[in-house]
């Protein structure tokens, strides 16, 4: 009888204590300030450099450029950037070598799919992913990609 008590205590106690549980998907998620989501890419700013590729540990970038349709440029203009996201480790190795800022992080994190082929992202993805940047990686973003965040406010 004694342990039935004292069982019963236990259970009126964590009854009636503050729940730990969220209602996530209703409910977003405060993301700490140096999350490492999904990746946003702005392909004005790309110089091609292919730091981004070199420096990634997993090969999941690859990044293709083509000459300058003006003649008088000699830079590249992006042809392809593509992110295999099903090996991605989320390293933040590419933002933080990008001299130009071209790719930033975001606070975005929700990549679930019933296909691995959906986890290949391709420049247009990436470019529409402009919400929830982090604001200390969005200095140098296209007035589009700022008006589109919230620097991790409501995440």
């Amino acid at each position: 009888m004694k342990g039935i008590a004292k069982g019963l205590g236990v259970t009126m106690k964590h009854m009636f204590a503050p729940k730990v549980t969220s209602a996530y998907p209703d409910v977003p998620i405060d993301m700490p300030d140096r999350f490492r989501g999904v990746q946003y890419f702005e392909p004005d700013l790309c110089i091609v450099c292919n730091q981004c590729v070199r420096i990634c540990p997993t090969d999941c970038i690859t990044l293709t450029g083509k000459p300058n349709p003006d003649p008088l440029k000699k830079n590249k203009v992006i042809d392809t950037f593509n992110v295999n996201f099903e090996i991605c480790i989320l390293c933040d190795l590419c933002t933080e070598v990008c001299p130009t800022e071209a790719i930033v992080m975001t606070n975005n994190f929700e990549l679930a799919a019933y296909s691995r082929d959906e986890l290949y992202k391709d420049k247009e993805w990436l470019y529409a992913n402009n919400t929830h940047i982090r604001s200390e990686n969005s200095t140098n973003l296209s007035p589009a990609a700022k008006g589109g965040k919230d620097n991790g406010s409501e995440r």
